[in-house]
């Protein structure tokens, strides 16, 4: 027992010492590696842990407009708090859209299809239609076209019910409203998968828009057995479709900041984002979206957490974006783009964040690798180009999806209007895209993190370089640079 005290302040000596040594290797280490700072606070845990919670069957998908989804914004909005990023909403973190909810019930839509002397009448829940002005048509004579065939015809259809399958894009309906040269009493579209019918059973609309009068109203028919009877042909149609209830609904962008340090930069912005909705709950089932885009959501939030705790920060600002609404067509983005919180002129840049969680690609596995949309279009691929070298990450462009892929996401808006914007994504495809079971259990988390981290230095580059990103001069940016010069230009 006489050993103890003398062991123990020996112990404690050679500790000290070598707590000492360790750090002055991890300043040398800090030294060397100017990065290292940063990325160390990017953790695998609490990715998951974040993940976990968003993507979890209480947030019921997070559907446009839901309860979850909601729930999903005062989360975001928690972390950005909780990193000490400064509020950069209208309300809060909150940057609010008020806008209006359609919607109809079951027993609002009435169709009933007559063939041979029989009368089918579609059950309830076998079509939708998301127009404002009720539908009143007694037996009228339906007409079954093809897409093209409907486009070109000249007056087959006028005064008729015009049947066509869906095609396999949203907005589909618009378009064939828009190119119409026949003036049909209705239009009944074919959607037998509910491609075009709204996740929650309304639609979302913008009271700054005017209403479209594009052309006659489009019913989506689900029901597999009337579709039949009417590609047929030789088919009447009635129809009653009441007017929608309409109430006021707040969507929301979740918007932190960082504030530069340079006494000039900081007035200029750097903006990473990603969307935190997803497509609710189909069928009683909930989708959880956890790659889509929970995983770009939470690595927002990550990345937002570990440049806040740096001890110098960057010298131009860094907004934090969490978008609403990209599943329902951008929503959330193009209403940032045409409602800016920090001038567009002062954005030098957006990276958007989507699909980072899977590495199960559908055309191969992808570890240890990203990829971004518009790869060539700007600047911005150099710059991630030397973050991946430094960070051990494959960073590679997609022979056709990079260019395919830029419009498909939020980044578009602000592409759209000038800045230099992608979206940055590890897997295209993957098995249980806008499926039930892409869920949070099935990311690589390691992957990510090593994702994350070259995120993080690539931001942080931008952040602090006297020079801009800018488009190039590929012809697929040509539109793109002159949205900038005349965003640049203007008074």
């Amino acid at each position: 027992m006489r050993h103890i005290v003398p062991a123990l302040g020996l112990s404690v000596s050679l500790a000290l010492a070598g707590c000492a040594v360790q750090a002055d290797a991890s300043r040398a280490s800090a030294a060397a590696s100017p990065d290292a700072a940063l990325t160390a606070r990017i953790s695998a845990d609490s990715l998951r842990g974040h993940l976990s919670f968003l993507s979890s069957d209480l947030l019921e998908g997070r559907g446009t407009p839901s309860r979850g989804v909601d729930l999903a914004a005062e989360y975001i909005a928690a972390q950005f708090r909780r990193a000490g990023l400064e509020a950069a909403g209208d309300d809060g973190y909150y940057q609010t859209a008020n806008w209006q909810y359609a919607r109809r019930g079951e027993n609002d839509i009435t169709l009933m299809v007559t063939a041979g002397g029989k009368t089918i009448e579609v059950p309830l829940g076998g079509a939708s239609a998301n127009f404002v002005d009720p539908v009143a048509l007694k037996n009228t004579p339906a007409v079954f076209m093809q897409w093209q065939a409907a486009l070109d015809d000249k007056g087959a259809a006028d005064g008729k019910v015009l049947v066509v399958p869906a095609a396999a894009v949203p907005g589909a309906a618009a378009v064939l409203q828009a190119k119409l040269q026949s003036k049909p009493a209705l239009i009944v579209m074919i959607d037998r998968e509910r491609r075009h019918g709204r996740t929650q059973g309304g639609w979302l609309i913008d009271p700054s828009q005017p209403v479209a009068k594009n052309g006659p109203p489009v019913v989506l028919l689900h029901a597999a057995d009337v579709a039949g009877t009417l590609e047929k042909g030789g088919a009447s149609v009635a129809a009653r479709v009441v007017a929608p209830t309409v109430s006021p609904v707040k969507l929301r962008n979740v918007i932190g900041v960082l504030r530069g340090s340079d006494p000039q930069l900081k007035s200029t912005y750097v903006m990473l984002s990603a969307h935190y909705d997803h497509l609710g709950i189909r069928d009683g089932e909930i989708f959880n979206g956890a790659n889509d885009d929970g995983s770009g959501t939470v690595s927002v939030i990550e990345i937002a957490a570990a440049m806040a705790a740096q001890k110098e920060r960057p010298r131009r600002s860094i907004a934090f974006v969490a978008l609403f609404g990209e599943e329902l067509g951008l929503l959330g983005s193009r209403y940032y783009a045409k409602n800016p919180v920090f001038p567009l002129k002062d954005t030098v840049m957006n990276l958007n964040l989507e699909q980072l969680g899977r590495t199960d690609d559908s055309e191969g596995p992808q570890v240890g690798s990203a990829t971004m949309t518009g790869f060539d279009y700007s600047t911005v691929g150099t710059t991630l180009q030397r973050a991946s070298e430094r960070t051990g990450i494959r960073f590679w462009k997609h022979p056709t999806n990079s260019d395919r892929y830029f419009a498909r996401s939020d980044n578009q808006a602000l592409a759209d209007a000038g800045v230099p914007a992608h979206t940055l994504a590890v897997a295209f495809g993957f098995p249980d895209y806008h499926g039930k079971d892409d869920t949070w259990d099935k990311i690589d988390y390691d992957n990510m993190v090593r994702v994350n981290r070259m995120i993080a230095v690539a931001l942080q580059d931008i952040a602090n370089d006297q020079a801009k990103p800018a488009w190039t001069d590929v012809p697929n940016a040509a539109k793109y640079r002159e949205a900038a010069r005349a965003l640049h230009t203007a008074p």
